[in-house]
This record gives C-alpha cells, structure tokens and sequence, in this order.
C-alpha cells in the first residue's frame, strides 16, 4: 500500500482510505462482517478510517475503536465527524453557525468522540457539514484552536457538500483547517476547478469520498435495481438519476481497458490528481478490501486514459443531495 503525506500534517496515510459509513447506519449491514473487513484492511496495510458520528450515533465511531484498540502495535489513523447540532442536511447558509456547531456542543462530541475510539487524541476531526458563511464567525477560530491546545485533536477539517466544492475555500484561507473533504470522481470533476488547486497552494490533505458514484461506477447497476424504503440510496438514485445515470456508465464501458475493472480505472482516477491524499471507500465485506486496496500498487492512469475520461465530467444536480 502506497502512502501519501496529508497536507502539512504530520501524517503518512495510505492511498485507499476505509470508509466506515455503511458499517453504521445502512439496512444491510453485518457487524460480525464488518469487523472482519477492518481488521482485514488493517492487516493489509491500510491505515486510514473515516468514520462519523452519524453513523448510526456512534456506531461507527464504535466499531472503530475497536479497531484502534486491537491493532495498537501499528500505526492507524482515525477521523471522525461532529454533525451539526440542528441535524439539518446539507449545510445552508440560512442556519448560523450558533445553530450547528456552539462550542459547548463542539467540546461535549470531540470527548465523546474520542471516548468511543478508545483514544486520548483524536487524529482528525471533522465538522461534517460546512458553509463559507460561518467563516468569520469568532467561535469557530477560538474552538478549533482550544481543540488543539488542549491535545483532543491532532489536525481538523471540513467536509463540504456534495456538488458545492468552492462552498469551503474561505475557511480553508484562514489557516484553521488542515484537510477538506469532498466529493470526486469521474463524473464529478468540479472540485478540480478552484479546491484542489488552492489545497495545493496552501498544502492541505484531501480526502476524496465517493470515488465510486455511490455504487454506480461499480458497474453492477441496471434498470432493475432497487434499494430498500430505508436506504438513503432509493432517494439518491430516483428514477431519473437511476436512467441517466446508467447511460453515462454505459458510455465508460466503451472506453474501460481489457486490463481493469470499472471500479479499478474509477480508484485511480481519483488517485490520479497529484492534490489528492487519500481515497476513502466504503468497504463492507473482505472481497471489497482485497480488491480496493490493490488499486494501489498499480499506480496513476495513463494521460491517454485520463484525458478521455475527462470528457465524462457530469455537472448535476439530482433531485435528492444527500450528504455525509
């Protein structure tokens, strides 16, 4: 497993990140499987996990403790997210930053956080919704900086909304923030327009998410597929994301080498793009580990390729704009 630095922290993170979201909160998953795929990752050289308070209130934060606990002769890295305190999804600008992340409130989830991940530090906290309104807002720098003094956290970042990659920039100019996370993938390319670039210029991490599309670039979807009432996904892939969607996928068949998988050529594409730290995949069963995690070693697409899959940029704006 290849390593990269996470921006000007310390951090030496490997490539593919595990991301810890469909171990928490969706319908479907297994515990006992979950487990299994963690310590398989750990044990493959994997030591990245992105995981979230929301995540099934805790849940994840859980299973990753555990995590931490069983593998402290080698080196992992946890990050976890604080949700905004009105639970509202995405960020807006209509709710103040009193409204989603008081101090009081921030102070009470970083130690409940790290009291779950069984850690006196946590690596990388997160607010998992931001928006460039609440920059200026004094309690943001006096929170982030007590975070750190105090020793509860090691670096901190934003995760930004799907589809708003500049809806961040202002506060990664004020110095507080050390990562930033955001959607990036074949389809959604936008963040290489204004983010990645400034990342680039002041050395920050970045951590993609949904390198896959949520499933799509995995390959498997077709006009049948269903989701049930209570996965997020029947929302996120309505009936007419759903068509639209396979239609592009089906363009990528055409254009997918002989030599790799679609899920393969989607991981690194991401991994491709030099402003890029770390990969984060969900990766719920030990076959999904061994496969992604490979990606690795085979190293950046050609320029020929990428250069045709840039022609595949998306700019949408499905009905359903979940986040996480």
């Amino acid at each position: 497993m290849n390593t990269r630095k996470l921006g000007r922290t310390e951090m030496m993170v490997s490539e593919i990140g595990h991301g810890l979201w469909g171990m928490g909160s969706w319908p479907d998953s297994s515990d006992p499987q979950s487990r299994e795929a963690l310590q398989l990752s750990a044990g493959t050289g994997c030591n990245f996990y992105d995981s979230a308070w929301a995540y099934g209130e805790g849940k994840s934060d859980g299973l990753l403790g555990e995590l931490m606990l069983a593998s402290r002769q080698t080196r992992l890295f946890a990050a976890s997210k604080i949700p905004p305190l009105n639970r509202k999804w995405p960020a807006s600008a209509k709710y103040a930053y009193s409204e989603v992340y008081p101090a009081d409130y921030v102070f009470q989830m970083a130690d409940t956080i790290r009291q779950k991940l069984q850690a006196s530090t946590i690596d990388l906290l997160q607010f998992h919704v931001w928006d460039d309104s609440w920059t200026q807002a004094a309690e943001f720098e006096s929170t982030i900086g007590k975070l750190k003094r105090d020793g509860t956290i090691r670096a901190f970042g934003i995760s930004l909304n799907r589809w708003e990659p500049e809806n961040g920039i202002q506060a990664l100019r004020t110095g507080l923030v050390d990562t930033v996370q955001v959607v990036y993938n074949i389809f959604d390319q936008s963040p290489e327009d204004e983010l990645f670039p400034l990342c680039q210029e002041l050395n920050l991490g970045v951590i993609v998410r949904v390198p896959l599309d949520e499933g799509s670039l995995g390959g498997h979807f077709t006009a049948n597929t269903k989701f049930a009432e209570n996965d997020w996904r029947s929302s996120y892939f309505n009936p007419k994301n759903l068509t639209e969607t396979l239609e592009r996928v089906e363009r990528l068949r055409h254009v997918t080498p002989d030599s790799m998988t679609m899920p393969e050529m989607a991981l690194r594409f991401a991994l491709s793009h030099p402003a890029v730290s770390t990969v984060i995949v969900g990766m719920r069963t030990s076959e999904h580990v061994r496969k992604n995690l490979a990606t690795s070693a085979a190293g950046p697409l050609n320029p020929r390729l990428l250069s045709t899959l840039k022609e595949h940029r998306w700019n949408r704006k499905p009905a359903s704009n979940p986040t996480r």
